[in-house]
């Protein structure tokens, strides 16, 4: 297929994860990047061979740009969509979608006016063993999902919050553990799960002092299909424990991923340093099958940059995806759904109830 040209907005520290990721993707041919600070996006464009810019309505009238992907701070991300897909762009955006529900809704509005397709990064769908439990539930070996349960015992230390200055803050983040490292998980949940019905949530900040958010939340949810669902979510465990999402079924059957060991990976400053696994496999006749998908797990994760390939593979989809004229597999609309998800659980601490979605 011809490469899909392909301009970067947002030249920080997922920027730089996209850019490398981009540059192994065939699909997609960087063109352009853009960034407020124009030292940083000459660095980028030094390295990348894109022509640099500081205005992205001139990035989208000079590029020739068919596609952006934007990796600015998520409350700045409607921006950036909203006029790349009003000038005819398609656009894949850093996770989470936004930090408000309007904001997702006036991106998908915008998407939908022109005709463009609208993706949110949510790479974890791709790791092996994600997509072998996602294989499981939709064969339907252990019946129908019935309970499903997202765990994270992760670590942010002072340093990280003081990086970058819209960090930890209520009105320039939107959220702390729930916005910022949740999201890939709860997305994982809905996809093997279905949409939620219904939300009951808490939230705390445990043993950050200096920031505003939330570092522990906690929530059970009613799914649309009758099933139960539980998350506790922190980033309050130093130094970092592990992140799980399990699944289990009417038929007594349970499937479950590790998606991370120890604390979540910070986009430009760590990598992901062990690979995701199967850590739960109880259907029946397969038990036996646990050590050998863990074994294979572990082989597909030696030899690959996990930060990079991941994004890549995703960044693949979506760039095919335009040239197939299919929607990608991670939609806006998949997006907005973790967008509803985490907002119902601050809104049921406000009101001290249930939350109906949709919102």
């Amino acid at each position: 297929m011809t490469p899909v040209r392909t301009a970067l907005v947002g030249c920080g520290k997922v920027g730089q994860i996209h850019a490398t990721a981009l540059a192994a993707t065939p699909e997609a041919a960087l063109v352009a990047v853009c960034d407020t600070d124009p030292a940083r996006a000459g660095a980028f464009a030094a390295r990348t061979g894109a022509k640099a810019y500081t205005d992205i309505g001139a990035m989208l009238r000079e590029s020739g740009a068919e596609a952006v992907v934007i990796g600015t701070p998520h409350p700045l991300h409607a921006g950036a969509a909203v006029q790349a897909a009003k000038a005819g762009v398609h656009v894949l955006v850093e996770k989470p979608m936004a930090a408000t529900l309007a904001d997702c809704d006036a991106m998908l509005a915008a998407a939908a006016k022109t005709g463009v397709s609208l993706g949110v990064i949510s790479q974890r769908r791709w790791y092996e063993p994600v997509r072998r439990v996602k294989a499981a539930v939709d064969a339907g070996k252990i019946g129908r999902p019935a309970l499903g349960v997202f765990q994270m015992y992760s670590w942010r230390d002072p340093a990280y919050y003081q990086s970058d200055p819209w960090r930890g803050k209520w009105d320039s983040e939107g959220g702390g553990v729930l916005v910022n490292q949740s999201p890939h998980q709860l997305d994982l949940l809905l996809w093997l799960m279905g949409p939620a019905a219904e939300v009951s949530g808490y939230w705390a900040n445990v043993n950050h002092p200096g920031v505003e958010v939330d570092d522990t939340a906690v929530a059970t949810i009613r799914f649309r299909n009758g099933g139960l669902g539980a998350i506790v979510t922190s980033v309050a465990q130093k130094p970092g424990i592990y992140t799980k999402v399990h699944i289990h079924g009417t038929s007594g059957a349970s499937v479950g991923v590790e998606t991370d060991s120890g604390a979540t990976f910070i986009a430009g400053v760590s990598g992901i340093a062990a690979p995701p696994v199967i850590d739960l496999w109880t259907i029946a006749g397969e038990e036996h099958l646990l050590p050998e998908f863990q074994a294979a797990d572990r082989s597909a994760f030696t030899g690959v940059d996990g930060t990079i390939y991941y994004h890549a593979l995703q960044i693949q989809d979506f760039m095919r995806a335009i040239r197939e004229a299919r929607p990608p597999l991670v939609t806006g609309q998949d997006g907005r759904a973790v967008v509803e998800l985490f907002t119902a659980i601050y809104q049921s601490q406000r009101e001290r109830s249930p939350i109906v979605l949709p919102l």
